[in-house]
Protein backbone atom coordinates (compact mmCIF):
# COMPACT_ATOMS: atom_id res chain seq x y z
CA UNK A 1 0.00 0.00 0.00
CA UNK A 2 0.70 3.79 -0.16
CA UNK A 3 -0.04 6.85 1.47
CA UNK A 4 -0.65 10.62 -0.12
CA UNK A 5 2.01 13.42 0.63
CA UNK A 6 -0.28 14.93 3.28
CA UNK A 7 -0.23 12.00 5.83
CA UNK A 8 2.61 11.97 7.95
CA UNK A 9 5.06 9.57 7.98
CA UNK A 10 8.14 9.38 10.85
CA UNK A 11 11.45 9.76 8.91
CA UNK A 12 10.11 10.04 5.48
CA UNK A 13 9.31 12.82 3.39
CA UNK A 14 5.77 14.51 3.96
CA UNK A 15 5.98 17.19 1.36
CA UNK A 16 2.08 17.80 0.36
CA UNK A 17 3.62 18.19 -3.15
CA UNK A 18 4.91 21.73 -2.21
CA UNK A 19 8.14 23.70 -2.84
CA UNK A 20 7.51 24.54 1.12
CA UNK A 21 7.57 21.53 2.34
CA UNK A 22 10.39 20.30 0.62
CA UNK A 23 12.83 18.39 3.12
CA UNK A 24 10.17 17.88 5.78
CA UNK A 25 10.85 14.79 7.79
CA UNK A 26 8.12 14.74 10.21
CA UNK A 27 9.11 13.22 14.09
CA UNK A 28 5.98 10.97 13.92
CA UNK A 29 3.36 9.30 12.16
CA UNK A 30 -0.35 9.54 11.62
CA UNK A 31 -2.50 7.63 13.68
CA UNK A 32 -3.63 6.16 10.53
CA UNK A 33 -0.08 5.03 10.00
CA UNK A 34 0.05 3.23 13.35
CA UNK A 35 -2.87 1.38 12.76
CA UNK A 36 -2.09 0.28 9.56
CA UNK A 37 1.48 -0.23 10.34
CA UNK A 38 0.26 -2.18 13.55
CA UNK A 39 -1.81 -5.07 11.33
CA UNK A 40 0.92 -5.12 8.81
CA UNK A 41 0.52 -2.79 6.22
CA UNK A 42 3.94 -2.35 3.57
CA UNK A 43 3.91 0.64 2.72
CA UNK A 44 6.05 1.64 -0.61
CA UNK A 45 6.08 5.07 -0.06
CA UNK A 46 4.48 8.28 -0.58
CA UNK A 47 2.01 9.15 -3.68
CA UNK A 48 1.70 12.46 -5.96
CA UNK A 49 -1.26 15.31 -4.90
CA UNK A 50 -2.65 18.20 -5.81
CA UNK A 51 -0.60 20.97 -3.26
CA UNK A 52 -1.58 21.10 -0.24
CA UNK A 53 -5.02 18.86 -1.74
CA UNK A 54 -6.36 21.94 -3.46
CA UNK A 55 -7.06 20.71 -7.06
CA UNK A 56 -9.27 18.19 -8.95
CA UNK A 57 -6.71 17.41 -11.30
CA UNK A 58 -3.34 16.08 -9.48
CA UNK A 59 -2.09 18.80 -12.07
CA UNK A 60 -0.96 21.90 -9.40
CA UNK A 61 1.91 19.32 -7.79
CA UNK A 62 5.42 21.21 -7.38
CA UNK A 63 6.76 17.25 -8.65
CA UNK A 64 4.58 17.65 -11.84
CA UNK A 65 1.60 16.36 -12.86
CA UNK A 66 -0.13 12.79 -12.74
CA UNK A 67 -1.20 11.57 -15.36
CA UNK A 68 -4.12 9.00 -16.06
CA UNK A 69 -3.48 5.36 -16.82
CA UNK A 70 -5.66 4.68 -18.92
CA UNK A 71 -4.85 7.58 -21.61
CA UNK A 72 -1.63 9.69 -20.74
CA UNK A 73 -2.94 12.14 -22.17
CA UNK A 74 -5.35 12.94 -19.60
CA UNK A 75 -5.69 14.05 -15.86
CA UNK A 76 -5.95 11.20 -12.90
CA UNK A 77 -8.26 13.60 -10.97
CA UNK A 78 -7.60 14.90 -7.70
CA UNK A 79 -6.32 15.87 -5.33
CA UNK A 80 -5.73 12.34 -4.27
CA UNK A 81 -4.84 11.46 -8.19
CA UNK A 82 -1.42 9.68 -7.03
CA UNK A 83 -3.43 7.31 -5.39
CA UNK A 84 -6.13 6.55 -7.47
CA UNK A 85 -3.35 6.08 -10.23
CA UNK A 86 -1.09 3.70 -8.38
CA UNK A 87 -3.93 1.36 -8.05
CA UNK A 88 -5.43 1.31 -10.81
CA UNK A 89 -1.82 0.15 -12.20
CA UNK A 90 -1.29 -2.60 -9.51
CA UNK A 91 1.62 -0.68 -7.69
CA UNK A 92 0.02 -1.12 -4.75
CA UNK A 93 -3.79 -3.43 -3.77
CA UNK A 94 -4.74 0.56 -2.02
CA UNK A 95 -3.58 3.27 -0.57
CA UNK A 96 -4.54 6.31 1.79
CA UNK A 97 -5.93 9.80 0.13
CA UNK A 98 -7.51 12.54 1.67
CA UNK A 99 -10.81 13.46 0.94
CA UNK A 100 -12.24 17.42 1.55
CA UNK A 101 -14.51 18.20 -1.42
CA UNK A 102 -14.35 14.92 -3.36
CA UNK A 103 -10.47 14.01 -3.19
CA UNK A 104 -10.65 10.66 -2.82
CA UNK A 105 -13.69 9.78 -4.77
CA UNK A 106 -13.14 12.16 -8.19
CA UNK A 107 -9.81 10.54 -9.28
CA UNK A 108 -11.38 6.96 -8.32
CA UNK A 109 -13.87 7.74 -10.56
CA UNK A 110 -11.19 8.85 -13.19
CA UNK A 111 -9.00 6.17 -12.62
CA UNK A 112 -11.49 2.95 -12.47
CA UNK A 113 -10.88 2.45 -8.94
CA UNK A 114 -12.98 2.59 -5.61
CA UNK A 115 -12.55 5.28 -3.07
CA UNK A 116 -14.65 5.61 0.17
CA UNK A 117 -14.98 8.80 1.85
CA UNK A 118 -16.04 7.51 5.24
CA UNK A 119 -18.19 9.68 7.92
CA UNK A 120 -16.44 12.89 9.11
CA UNK A 121 -14.74 11.90 12.08
CA UNK A 122 -14.96 8.35 11.90
CA UNK A 123 -11.20 8.25 11.15
CA UNK A 124 -8.51 10.24 12.89
CA UNK A 125 -6.98 13.31 11.50
CA UNK A 126 -4.03 13.29 13.71
CA UNK A 127 -1.12 13.58 11.17
CA UNK A 128 -3.02 14.92 7.99
CA UNK A 129 -1.46 18.11 7.10
CA UNK A 130 -4.98 20.34 7.19
CA UNK A 131 -6.45 21.84 4.24
CA UNK A 132 -10.08 22.05 5.63
CA UNK A 133 -10.09 21.46 9.02
CA UNK A 134 -14.11 20.69 9.38
CA UNK A 135 -13.83 19.19 6.14
CA UNK A 136 -11.16 16.99 5.58
CA UNK A 137 -11.43 13.29 6.26
CA UNK A 138 -8.92 10.53 5.11
CA UNK A 139 -10.18 7.12 3.53
CA UNK A 140 -8.77 4.00 1.32
CA UNK A 141 -8.90 3.71 -2.35
CA UNK A 142 -9.32 0.26 -3.62
CA UNK A 143 -9.96 -1.98 -6.15
CA UNK A 144 -13.41 -3.09 -5.09
CA UNK A 145 -15.94 -2.14 -1.50
CA UNK A 146 -14.53 -5.20 0.02
CA UNK A 147 -11.26 -4.24 0.06
CA UNK A 148 -11.98 -0.67 1.41
CA UNK A 149 -14.49 -1.84 3.89
CA UNK A 150 -11.36 -4.30 5.08
CA UNK A 151 -8.98 -1.01 5.75
CA UNK A 152 -11.45 0.73 7.00
CA UNK A 153 -12.30 -2.37 9.79
CA UNK A 154 -8.41 -1.27 10.61
CA UNK A 155 -8.46 2.70 10.31
CA UNK A 156 -11.69 3.14 12.39
CA UNK A 157 -12.73 4.35 15.77
CA UNK A 158 -11.96 7.18 18.33
CA UNK A 159 -8.56 8.51 18.64
CA UNK A 160 -7.82 10.90 22.12
CA UNK A 161 -5.45 12.76 20.05
CA UNK A 162 -8.09 14.15 17.56
CA UNK A 163 -10.93 15.98 19.12
CA UNK A 164 -13.11 15.51 16.29
CA UNK A 165 -12.64 12.04 16.01
CA UNK A 166 -15.80 9.93 16.81
CA UNK A 167 -16.70 7.14 19.30
CA UNK A 168 -17.54 4.77 16.62
CA UNK A 169 -17.16 1.04 17.57
CA UNK A 170 -13.83 -0.22 14.66
CA UNK A 171 -14.11 -3.31 12.72
CA UNK A 172 -17.42 -5.65 11.60
CA UNK A 173 -17.78 -3.24 8.23
CA UNK A 174 -16.39 -6.78 6.15
CA UNK A 175 -18.68 -9.08 7.57
CA UNK A 176 -21.45 -6.81 7.03
CA UNK A 177 -21.25 -7.06 3.56
CA UNK A 178 -24.08 -9.33 2.47
CA UNK A 179 -25.00 -7.58 -1.14
CA UNK A 180 -28.72 -8.11 0.03
CA UNK A 181 -30.79 -4.77 -0.79
CA UNK A 182 -34.45 -5.81 -0.12
CA UNK A 183 -36.26 -3.26 0.72
CA UNK A 184 -33.90 -0.76 0.79
CA UNK A 185 -34.78 2.72 -0.90
CA UNK A 186 -32.27 4.46 -3.05
CA UNK A 187 -32.94 8.38 -3.96
CA UNK A 188 -32.37 9.83 -7.33
CA UNK A 189 -31.71 13.27 -6.76
CA UNK A 190 -33.07 14.95 -10.14
CA UNK A 191 -30.95 18.09 -9.33
CA UNK A 192 -27.52 16.15 -10.25
CA UNK A 193 -28.62 14.69 -13.29
CA UNK A 194 -29.82 17.83 -15.48
CA UNK A 195 -27.65 20.38 -17.35
CA UNK A 196 -23.90 20.02 -17.12
CA UNK A 197 -23.96 16.24 -17.19
CA UNK A 198 -22.53 14.45 -20.19
CA UNK A 199 -25.26 11.74 -21.21
CA UNK A 200 -22.74 9.20 -21.10
CA UNK A 201 -22.12 9.74 -17.75
CA UNK A 202 -25.67 9.61 -17.39
CA UNK A 203 -26.65 6.69 -18.92
CA UNK A 204 -24.03 4.71 -16.86
CA UNK A 205 -25.28 6.11 -13.52
CA UNK A 206 -28.73 5.11 -14.08
CA UNK A 207 -27.67 1.74 -15.55
CA UNK A 208 -26.40 1.44 -12.09
CA UNK A 209 -29.37 2.11 -10.86
CA UNK A 210 -31.14 -0.37 -12.25
CA UNK A 211 -28.19 -2.75 -11.29
CA UNK A 212 -29.00 -2.11 -7.37
CA UNK A 213 -33.13 -2.84 -8.46
CA UNK A 214 -32.21 -6.20 -9.42
CA UNK A 215 -30.45 -6.75 -6.38
CA UNK A 216 -33.95 -5.80 -4.34
CA UNK A 217 -33.96 -2.36 -3.90
CA UNK A 218 -36.51 0.36 -4.20
CA UNK A 219 -34.97 3.32 -6.71
CA UNK A 220 -36.83 6.45 -6.71
CA UNK A 221 -36.05 9.94 -8.66
CA UNK A 222 -36.57 13.00 -5.87
CA UNK A 223 -35.91 17.04 -5.40
CA UNK A 224 -32.73 18.12 -3.81
CA UNK A 225 -32.55 21.63 -4.75
CA UNK A 226 -30.31 22.53 -2.53
CA UNK A 227 -27.46 21.10 -5.00
CA UNK A 228 -27.40 24.82 -6.53
CA UNK A 229 -25.83 26.64 -3.52
CA UNK A 230 -23.20 23.80 -2.34
CA UNK A 231 -19.99 24.44 -4.60
CA UNK A 232 -19.82 28.40 -3.81
CA UNK A 233 -20.73 27.03 0.06
CA UNK A 234 -17.80 24.87 -0.61
CA UNK A 235 -15.10 26.93 -1.87
CA UNK A 236 -16.21 29.88 0.66
CA UNK A 237 -15.74 27.74 4.03
CA UNK A 238 -12.43 25.76 2.17
CA UNK A 239 -10.67 28.58 1.24
CA UNK A 240 -11.33 30.07 4.39
CA UNK A 241 -9.79 27.92 6.33
CA UNK A 242 -7.11 27.09 4.05
CA UNK A 243 -5.97 30.57 4.84
CA UNK A 244 -5.63 30.10 8.41
CA UNK A 245 -4.24 26.30 8.42
CA UNK A 246 -1.39 27.37 5.53
CA UNK A 247 -0.16 30.48 7.58
CA UNK A 248 2.05 28.15 9.62
CA UNK A 249 4.48 27.81 6.53
CA UNK A 250 6.18 30.61 6.51
CA UNK A 251 9.86 29.96 6.50
CA UNK A 252 10.66 29.87 10.00
CA UNK A 253 9.49 26.28 11.52
CA UNK A 254 9.94 23.93 9.25
CA UNK A 255 10.06 23.51 5.10
CA UNK A 256 11.81 25.18 2.68
CA UNK A 257 13.13 29.01 3.31
CA UNK A 258 13.91 31.44 0.97
CA UNK A 259 17.40 32.88 0.75
CA UNK A 260 17.77 36.87 0.28
CA UNK A 261 15.65 38.05 3.12
CA UNK A 262 16.29 41.82 4.88
CA UNK A 263 13.86 40.83 7.73
CA UNK A 264 11.48 38.87 9.46
CA UNK A 265 8.18 40.55 7.30
CA UNK A 266 10.59 40.00 3.79
CA UNK A 267 11.42 36.14 5.03
CA UNK A 268 7.44 35.44 5.38
CA UNK A 269 6.61 37.60 2.01
CA UNK A 270 9.72 35.73 -0.13
CA UNK A 271 9.44 32.20 1.30
CA UNK A 272 5.67 32.27 0.77
CA UNK A 273 5.84 34.09 -2.64
CA UNK A 274 8.36 31.19 -3.79
CA UNK A 275 7.14 28.11 -1.92
CA UNK A 276 3.42 28.17 -2.62
CA UNK A 277 1.99 27.79 -5.69
CA UNK A 278 -0.98 29.69 -7.87
CA UNK A 279 -3.35 27.26 -6.63
CA UNK A 280 -2.77 27.53 -3.08
CA UNK A 281 -2.16 31.22 -3.09
CA UNK A 282 -5.30 31.68 -5.06
CA UNK A 283 -7.29 29.98 -2.41
CA UNK A 284 -5.41 31.56 0.34
CA UNK A 285 -6.56 35.11 -0.95
CA UNK A 286 -10.18 34.10 -1.94
CA UNK A 287 -9.88 33.15 2.01
CA UNK A 288 -8.05 36.09 3.46
CA UNK A 289 -10.97 38.25 1.74
CA UNK A 290 -13.95 36.47 2.88
CA UNK A 291 -12.42 36.35 6.71
CA UNK A 292 -11.79 39.96 6.61
CA UNK A 293 -13.90 42.78 8.21
CA UNK A 294 -15.40 44.02 5.89
CA UNK A 295 -16.71 40.65 3.91
CA UNK A 296 -16.98 38.54 6.99
CA UNK A 297 -20.81 38.86 7.30
CA UNK A 298 -21.23 38.70 3.65
CA UNK A 299 -19.55 35.86 2.61
CA UNK A 300 -18.22 33.61 5.30
CA UNK A 301 -20.90 33.84 7.78
CA UNK A 302 -23.55 33.02 5.49
CA UNK A 303 -21.98 30.84 4.18
CA UNK A 304 -21.89 28.60 7.45
CA UNK A 305 -25.48 29.37 7.54
CA UNK A 306 -25.44 27.63 3.93
CA UNK A 307 -23.95 24.82 5.19
CA UNK A 308 -26.37 24.03 7.97
CA UNK A 309 -29.30 24.15 5.57
CA UNK A 310 -27.29 21.54 2.85
CA UNK A 311 -26.97 19.02 6.06
CA UNK A 312 -30.66 19.36 7.22
CA UNK A 313 -31.22 18.97 3.08
CA UNK A 314 -29.51 15.49 3.16
CA UNK A 315 -30.62 14.60 6.95
CA UNK A 316 -34.32 15.15 5.64
CA UNK A 317 -33.47 12.91 2.36
CA UNK A 318 -31.96 10.20 4.69
CA UNK A 319 -35.56 10.43 6.25
CA UNK A 320 -36.93 9.01 3.02
CA UNK A 321 -33.66 7.23 1.22
CA UNK A 322 -31.43 4.62 2.73
CA UNK A 323 -28.33 5.53 0.40
CA UNK A 324 -28.55 8.56 -2.44
CA UNK A 325 -27.22 7.13 -6.15
CA UNK A 326 -25.18 10.44 -8.16
CA UNK A 327 -22.94 10.70 -10.39
CA UNK A 328 -19.60 11.59 -9.12
CA UNK A 329 -18.51 13.78 -11.59
CA UNK A 330 -20.30 15.75 -14.71
CA UNK A 331 -17.83 14.24 -17.21
CA UNK A 332 -15.02 11.64 -17.54
CA UNK A 333 -11.01 12.68 -16.88
CA UNK A 334 -10.12 16.04 -18.87
CA UNK A 335 -7.31 16.52 -20.95
CA UNK A 336 -3.60 17.30 -19.16
CA UNK A 337 -3.71 21.14 -18.90
CA UNK A 338 -7.31 22.23 -19.58
CA UNK A 339 -8.55 22.67 -15.94
CA UNK A 340 -5.69 24.75 -15.64
CA UNK A 341 -6.41 27.46 -18.14
CA UNK A 342 -10.31 27.74 -16.63
CA UNK A 343 -9.80 27.39 -12.42
CA UNK A 344 -13.76 28.42 -12.54
CA UNK A 345 -14.27 24.91 -14.71
CA UNK A 346 -12.43 23.22 -12.29
CA UNK A 347 -14.19 23.43 -9.19
CA UNK A 348 -17.61 23.21 -10.87
CA UNK A 349 -16.31 19.85 -11.79
CA UNK A 350 -16.89 18.81 -7.89
CA UNK A 351 -20.54 19.84 -8.08
CA UNK A 352 -21.47 15.90 -6.81
CA UNK A 353 -18.99 15.28 -4.24
CA UNK A 354 -18.85 18.33 -2.15
CA UNK A 355 -22.00 18.48 -0.48
CA UNK A 356 -21.31 15.26 1.08
CA UNK A 357 -18.11 16.85 2.91
CA UNK A 358 -20.41 19.96 4.36
CA UNK A 359 -22.58 17.42 5.70
CA UNK A 360 -19.86 15.07 7.36
CA UNK A 361 -21.67 12.25 5.61
CA UNK A 362 -19.88 8.58 3.87
CA UNK A 363 -20.09 8.07 0.93
CA UNK A 364 -18.01 5.82 -2.26
CA UNK A 365 -17.48 6.31 -5.79
CA UNK A 366 -17.21 3.00 -7.58
CA UNK A 367 -16.77 1.85 -11.71
CA UNK A 368 -19.70 1.87 -13.52
CA UNK A 369 -18.80 2.02 -17.00
CA UNK A 370 -16.92 3.60 -20.02
CA UNK A 371 -17.27 6.16 -22.36
CA UNK A 372 -16.03 6.13 -26.06
CA UNK A 373 -13.14 7.02 -25.49
CA UNK A 374 -12.27 4.20 -23.47
CA UNK A 375 -12.24 6.32 -20.03
CA UNK A 376 -13.60 5.39 -16.37
CA UNK A 377 -17.31 6.20 -15.37
CA UNK A 378 -18.11 6.76 -11.56
CA UNK A 379 -21.27 6.32 -9.61
CA UNK A 380 -21.67 7.60 -6.09
CA UNK A 381 -23.08 5.94 -3.22
CA UNK A 382 -24.09 8.56 -0.39
CA UNK A 383 -25.49 7.43 2.90
CA UNK A 384 -26.53 8.66 6.47
CA UNK A 385 -23.78 9.51 9.28
CA UNK A 386 -22.92 6.60 10.73
CA UNK A 387 -23.72 4.56 7.50
CA UNK A 388 -20.81 3.72 6.54
CA UNK A 389 -21.63 -0.01 6.44
CA UNK A 390 -25.15 0.74 4.11
CA UNK A 391 -22.85 2.31 1.75
CA UNK A 392 -20.13 -0.27 1.27
CA UNK A 393 -23.26 -3.17 1.13
CA UNK A 394 -24.76 -1.19 -1.52
CA UNK A 395 -21.39 -0.90 -3.65
CA UNK A 396 -20.69 -4.30 -2.87
CA UNK A 397 -24.04 -5.81 -4.07
CA UNK A 398 -22.99 -3.83 -7.22
CA UNK A 399 -19.76 -4.90 -8.12
CA UNK A 400 -21.45 -8.72 -7.07
CA UNK A 401 -23.27 -8.22 -10.78
CA UNK A 402 -20.93 -6.10 -12.59
CA UNK A 403 -17.19 -6.33 -13.22
CA UNK A 404 -16.27 -2.92 -13.88
CA UNK A 405 -13.97 -2.50 -11.07
CA UNK A 406 -11.85 -5.87 -12.20
CA UNK A 407 -11.08 -3.82 -15.69
CA UNK A 408 -7.54 -2.35 -14.98
CA UNK A 409 -5.27 -0.35 -18.05
CA UNK A 410 -4.12 -3.07 -21.17
CA UNK A 411 -0.64 -1.45 -20.19
CA UNK A 412 -0.16 -1.66 -16.46
CA UNK A 413 0.38 -4.97 -14.37
CA UNK A 414 -2.92 -4.76 -12.73
CA UNK A 415 -3.95 -6.53 -15.60
CA UNK A 416 -2.64 -9.55 -14.30
CA UNK A 417 -3.81 -9.23 -10.92
CA UNK A 418 -6.61 -11.75 -9.16
CA UNK A 419 -10.47 -10.95 -9.53
CA UNK A 420 -11.69 -8.97 -6.69
CA UNK A 421 -14.65 -8.84 -4.54
CA UNK A 422 -13.59 -12.76 -3.60
CA UNK A 423 -12.29 -13.60 0.39
CA UNK A 424 -10.61 -10.85 1.65
CA UNK A 425 -8.84 -11.09 5.17
CA UNK A 426 -8.64 -8.17 7.82
CA UNK A 427 -5.71 -9.92 9.33
CA UNK A 428 -2.03 -9.08 7.97
CA UNK A 429 -3.34 -6.85 5.05
CA UNK A 430 -5.63 -7.79 2.10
Amino acid sequence: MAYKDNICTKGAPTTCASKILDGFLPCYDATIVERLSAAGAVSMGKLNMDEFAMGSTSETSWYGPVKNPWDLTRVSGGSSGGAAAAVATGEVWYAIGSDTGGSIRQPAAYCGVTGMKPTYGSVSRYGLIAYASSLDQMGPIARSAADCAAVLDLIQGRDPRDGTSLDVPAGGLLNSLTGDLTGKKIGLPVDCFGEGLDPQVRSAVLAAADVLKARGAVVEEFALPVMEYVVPTYYIIAAAEASSNLSRFDGVKYGWRAEGYEDLADLYCKTRTQGFGAEVKRRILLGTFVLSSGYYDAYYKKALQVKAVIKNAFDEAFTKYDLLLTPVAPTTAPKLGESLSDPLKMYLSDIYTVSVNLAGLPALSMPCGFDDRGMPIGAQLIGPALGDGMVLNGAHAFQLETDWHRRAPSSGPAGHLPPCGGKVTTKGGI
